[in-house]
């Protein structure tokens, strides 16, 4: 029997090769509004961090997620990826 493939992806903050179910994946739609993406298939731009709460903080710290998605990120979003990790 064959075994399914994983599909690696890679933190924008600490550059690892992860499994994407291991990552969240943060979007910048089309319209510009930046959402978390649970379902990892939302349409526009996208971005993945480790789900870790330090990698979160080191984020908003260096405004990777803003360098990345050429985008300003609402504190809301940290806030709720802050939340789904815990």
């Amino acid at each position: 029997m064959k075994t399914k493939k994983i599909p690696m992806r890679s933190c924008v903050v600490t550059r690892e090769k992860l499994p994407k179910y291991e990552l969240l994946r943060v979007v910048r739609t089309p319209e510009g509004n930046v959402i978390i993406d649970e379902t990892g298939k939302a349409n526009g731009h996208g971005a993945y961090l480790k789900r870790d709460l330090e990698i979160i903080e080191k984020a908003i710290k260096h405004k990777i997620l803003e360098r990345h998605l050429e985008c300003d990120i609402p504190d809301q979003i940290y806030d709720e990826m802050k939340q789904m990790i815990k």
